[in-house]
């Protein structure tokens, strides 16, 4: 099977299309006389010579995903994570930072111009990626199993504490993303502005 494969991808190729076609000239030179009895010396040599000046196969260019598959995924990651929170059970102190969090999150990867500027900032989108699949993820859990262990033994440091602090870290990284991300839109405008005015 891998035999056929390969002889047919050569039927294909340039070097074979491009010794053909100088193989037909040999044969019309043939027709024309011009060959005379040495016509099968002159068509074998013409694609050959064909055959090596032909530029070689290039393998295809791998197929990476876009940033808008990226972001598709992405998308559906936080969907599940939300849905995650829900479950959870969170302290009601712990609320308000999740809410916000998860709001400027939804908003960042909400299909439109926020989802457009996210997707051409490569470190932008491995923020809310670590965010979303990593670093969220982490603080809720070992919330949950310091809970758990809390009540086994009393008297430490809350993990309800720990967890506010974790959230409004994560608020504030993605906070201060946006801001990044509407500075540079306001730059591309002033650059327009600018490019307006001088021409």
């Amino acid at each position: 099977m891998a035999t056929s494969d390969r002889v047919l991808g050569y039927l294909e190729s340039r070097k074979n299309l491009t010794g053909g076609a100088c193989g037909l000239l040999g044969l019309v030179l043939t027709f024309t006389g011009v060959a005379g009895p040495y016509w099968p010396v002159v068509v074998a040599g013409l694609y050959g010579a064909g055959a090596l000046v032909a530029p070689p196969e290039r393998p295809p260019v791998p197929d990476f995903p876009t940033p808008s598959d990226r972001l598709e995924e992405l998308r559906a990651d936080f969907a599940r994570l939300d849905g995650y929170l829900g479950e959870v059970g969170l302290p009601a102190s712990a609320s308000p930072r999740v809410t916000e969090l998860t709001g400027v999150l939804g908003a960042l990867l909400e299909r439109g111009w926020g989802a457009d500027a996210l997707a051409q900032d490569p470190e932008g989108l491995h923020t809310v990626a670590r965010i979303v699949r990593q670093d969220l993820p982490e603080a809720v859990d070992s919330f949950v199993r310091a809970r758990w262990w809390s009540r086994l033994a009393p008297g430490q440091e809350s993990p309800e504490r720990h967890l506010e602090r974790q959230l409004a870290l994560l608020a504030r990284e993605a906070v201060d993303l946006a801001a990044v991300l509407k500075e540079a839109d306001a730059r591309r405008q002033e650059t327009h502005t600018r490019y307006l005015e001088d021409r």
